[in-house]
């Protein structure tokens, strides 16, 4: 068993996980100031609503939904947490090894 690939492994899987967390609280905040942008508008006149209106739909297209965000949050935290486990598992074993080599 090579203890370093595990480390590297739950290591590489964190850093994975951490990045995917930090992509979906930005979706999220893009969407929700789209959301409240989109209620300011309705409350402004005609012109700035279609305004606010070409606003949300183009960065609609390239922002997932509010759902799919919290859904890629919630994947992305059990990833880093399963990844920590392996860190972890790895450390205990690379502890033992130590252990009974000495």
């Amino acid at each position: 068993m090579d203890i370093q690939s595990a480390f590297a492994s739950g290591t590489q899987g964190l850093q994975s996980a951490s990045y995917g967390i930090t992509e979906a609280t930005v979706n999220i905040n893009r969407e929700t100031t789209n959301q409240q942008r989109l209620l300011n508008a309705r409350e402004d006149v005609a012109v700035q609503q279609a305004s606010a209106d070409r606003v949300t739909l183009s960065s609609e297209s390239q922002v997932p939904s509010l759902t799919q965000s919290l859904v890629q949050l919630n994947t992305e935290q059990i990833n880093a947490e399963a990844n920590v486990r392996s860190i972890q598992t790895a450390d205990e074993v690379l502890g033992s090894v130590i252990d009974i080599r000495v």
